[in-house]
């Protein structure tokens, strides 16, 4: 789920938490995932901070009984912290780690490359592990044809020769996601939800710029909120991709102990890939 300030609001609250409408298989371990804005940060204070914790604990307690879990083993705080939010959300992540009801929890976090390439001003989260995320490194609002999900480049230039010696056990999460990003007049207007790949197919909708990922619109697309000459850039990962990424952080890494996640692992996403495709993609590390 995610914790944010709603609208004119003055207390986080949970925003689109998730609801399982059956219960998960016995042989699957739930690690329940907050995401909480770093701005919340920037507003509590130490107080304000340490209710946040104590209330975000029944309710993730509730969402993993809805699972069919009656407990779990970790709990992951996920945030974009920056150096001004950076001492509160540290804060959080000692105090949680103190409240009885999480003795037999283990509190991780999220990474993202600049909190990495950063460490000085970024700092060290006080846990023992934290999940590194190898995606959404570029800039997805800069009209072009790159890739904002996964770079190669990008990837060097954070994390080259800064990972062998970072202080905390560290988990790998890979993209296995696409996405649509839509532009109008050179000029970032969203992600689209109401467009797929048969879309983008369709030669009397689209027309492709020879050579990229980029897709002319011919006419209105009213379902998706669209003008005609709307450009959507669509962003995917391949096999290939994903097993050179791993042999970089492979030897980034050399030879740590690691869990590889890929994210996610939705139907739809992993119509994409195969068992064997992502078998590939973890032997390469």
């Amino acid at each position: 789920m995610d914790i944010d300030f709603t609208d004119g609001g003055i207390e986080p609250v949970p925003i689109s938490p998730i609801s399982f409408e059956k219960t998960l298989p016995s042989n699957q371990t739930l690690v329940p995932v907050v995401f909480i804005n770093q701005r919340i940060f920037t507003e509590l204070d130490s107080l304000q901070i340490r209710g946040l914790a104590h209330k975000m604990i029944p309710f993730v307690s509730e969402k993993a009984k809805q699972s069919g879990k009656e407990d779990f083993k970790e709990l992951q705080i996920d945030c974009d912290w920056t150096k001004s939010s950076r001492d509160k959300f540290f804060y959080l992540l000692e105090y949680l780690q103190k409240i009885p009801e999480l003795n037999e929890v283990t509190i991780t976090t999220t990474l993202r490359l600049h909190q990495v390439k950063n460490i000085q001003s970024s700092g060290i989260p006080p846990v023992k592990r934290a999940t590194l995320m190898c995606y959404n490194m570029g800039n997805l609002r800069q009209f072009g044809d790159h890739n904002s999900i996964l770079n190669q480049q990008d990837l060097t230039t954070y994390l080259s020769g800064t990972l062998k010696d970072y202080p905390l056990e560290l988990d790998i999460a890979l993209p296995l996601f696409d996405w649509y990003v839509a532009f109008r007049d050179h000029q970032y207007i969203g992600i689209s939800k109401y467009i797929d790949k048969s879309d983008l197919d369709d030669k009397s909708l689209f027309t492709r710029n020879p050579k990229t990922e980029l897709f002319i619109l011919n006419q209105d697309l009213q379902k998706a909120n669209l003008k005609k000459g709307d450009v959507i850039r669509h962003e995917f990962i391949t096999k290939e991709q994903l097993i050179a990424t791993a042999k970089f952080l492979n030897k980034e890494l050399q030879g740590k102990e690691k869990r590889i996640i890929f994210y996610h692992l939705a139907p739809e996403v992993l119509s994409n890939y195969n068992y064997a495709d992502l078998q590939e993609v973890i032997a390469a590390f």
